[in-house]
């Protein structure tokens, strides 16, 4: 395809290029809309006919770290707004330093989720053969509170005599987790490799004032990926949580 610097053959301008670009990656984040309101409409109507095991499976979550990872991507997307900024107005080495932070915040997000996700394996709360409520208040792990452990065991043996079936339920809610919070991540890791691209081109000076289009184009992926963990957080983690 013919290119002259960074305009392509196919438009006229920079300008243009830009508009185009944008245009491509809404239309491309309204499809991630439905996809992702396909999964929260299945949550919603299984957490109204199962509120009992979807509320004790939101007590199960580690709500400090939940929140704590909320305000990293919170963070994240002020350091990538900027990097935008910075591209705008030429100051390129901020550009890079805006973008490494980004990257940097992101990669803490995936590490904060995979410990939450090894905690649901230590707890035998993924969804299988050895899937167990009562699992984890019965086998108390170093460094668990022994005070809120006892209030989860109350809890639990509560959920239980109001619906015998709470193990089945409460598969279904870690199910919804894993899958909501695993795509989640899946989009995360995608865009820490398009931040890898964009950080080495920033290195060689490749965005100004006048060429910036992928720095506003995936700072348009990246802020959506943090509005969906917005929804996510109170969805998972506080909704009838009784803690």
């Amino acid at each position: 395809m013919h290119r002259t610097g960074e305009l392509y053959g196919q438009f006229e301008t920079l300008e243009q290029q830009k508009e185009t670009a944008a245009l491509g990656m809404w239309v491309f984040l309204v499809t991630e809309v439905l996809f992702f309101g396909g999964m929260f409409l299945t949550y919603t109507i299984n957490r109204r006919a199962f509120s009992t095991a979807f509320g004790i499976g939101s007590n199960t979550l580690d709500i400090k770290l939940g929140a704590g990872n909320t305000v990293v991507l919170i963070m994240s997307s002020l350091t990538m707004a900027m990097a935008v900024w910075s591209a705008q107005v030429g100051k390129k080495k901020l550009v890079s330093i805006f973008l490494i932070a980004t990257l940097g915040l992101g990669t803490v997000f995936l590490g904060v989720k995979a410990v939450e996700y090894k905690q649901k394996f230590d707890h035998h709360l993924v969804p299988g053969r050895s899937f167990d409520m009562k699992y984890h208040p019965a086998h108390p792990m170093p460094g668990d509170d022994l005070e809120e452990l006892d209030k989860e065991k109350q809890e639990v043996d509560k959920a239980f005599a109001v619906d015998p079936d709470i193990n089945a339920h409460g598969q279904l809610y870690f199910s919804l987790y894993f899958g909501m919070t695993g795509l989640h991540a899946l989009h995360m890791i995608i865009g820490a490799g398009l931040l890898l691209w964009l950080i080495k081109a920033s290195f060689a000076g490749r965005f100004t004032p006048q060429y910036n289009t992928p720095v506003e184009v995936v700072g348009l992926y990246w802020h959506f990926v943090d509005i969906v963990w917005i929804y996510l957080f109170p969805l998972l983690y506080l909704i009838d949580r009784h803690r």
